[in-house]
This record gives structure tokens, sequence and C-alpha cells, in this order.
């Protein structure tokens, strides 16, 4: 079925089985990505997604096809990270996050998978909106303007997030030498 998402989403709303997952399928691997992105888990993730799966069933009806399907997507998919990160943090699981994180930081830096692990944990230490700013365009490799749709803020907010960004993760690797 070469439906466009549009096209899906109408027919997956009346009902039609295949194409709610021929919709997913499509899209999954959004799902998954973000959660990992921002749960810094592959189990977590795993679970996240199969979760924002299930919700996308009982949520489909809901999307007014005002953006795009995958801008909404990406908003469901932060708002349950949310959710899972606020409901983590009462947990405690956090804390043991930033031991973890502590400990990483001290070893080798030689390679470049170890710089792009320091650079998520220091992403993960951010403010909630400076790190979802991060992950859609450093990660996502979302324009300024697409981000600013999936978060709901203007273009110009994006782009003082983005320097609020260098700026903190520049402080903190000169703290880390």
């Amino acid at each position: 079925m070469d439906a466009s998402d549009p096209d899906l989403v109408r027919l997956a709303r009346d009902g039609d089985r295949a194409a709610f997952r021929l919709l997913l399928e499509r899209h999954y691997d959004l799902l998954f990505r973000v959660a990992y992105r921002l749960l810094g888990s592959r189990a977590e993730a795993e679970d996240a997604a199969q979760e924002m799966a299930m919700a996308l069933a009982r949520k489909i009806g809901s999307f007014g096809g005002r953006s795009r399907f995958s801008t909404w997507l990406y908003q469901l998919a932060l708002n349950h990270c949310r959710d899972l990160i606020r409901r983590r943090k009462t947990a405690g699981r956090m804390e043991a996050a930033f031991v973890e994180i502590d400990a990483q930081r001290s070893a080798d830096w030689a390679d470049s998978d170890r710089r792009l692990q320091w650079l998520y944990q220091a992403i993960d230490r951010l403010s909630p909106d400076l790190k979802e700013t991060a992950l859609l365009v450093l990660a996502e490799d979302m324009n300024h303007a697409e981000a600013g749709e999936v978060l709901g803020v203007k273009e110009s907010t994006v782009s003082w997030r983005m320097h609020e960004i260098r700026k903190r993760l520049a402080v903190l690797a000169r703290m880390e030498e």
C-alpha cells in the first residue's frame, strides 16, 4: 500500500487495521529513536515504544491534521517520555543514572564513541526544554523551524536554546578537562 500518512490515518480512524499497522510500521523507528535518546536505555526505549504504539491506537482519533502526522507523533513521543522521566525521578532512578554518568565520564576519551556518549550524557544534564531541543536538532537533524513546530515554540526560541546548549556544553567540557 503506497498510501500517504493522511490517507492511512483516515483509514485507521475508520477501523482499518491494515492501515493502522502500515502507519505504525512506517513510524515505529521514530518512536523508538526518541525514546532511546531521551530515556538512555535500550530496554526502557523498547518498552516505551510498545506503550506508545498502544497509545497511538487509542489516540489516533485525536490527530486533527493541522500538522504533519510525524510532527504530531514526535509530540506524542516526547510527552510519553516526559511522563516516564517524571515517574523515574520520583522512584529515585535518576540518582543512580547520575552515578553511572560520573563513572563513565571519567573513562578514557580516546575514541569517538566515548565522546558521543559524553555528549548524550551532558545533554541529559540539561533542563528538559534544552534536552528536548537538542534531541530534535542534533539527533533528529531537524532545522529550527521544524523543531519549533514539534515543541510548540517559535523558531527564534529554538535558535536561542541551541545557543544556550552550546554554551553549557562548552562549560561542562572545560570542567571535565
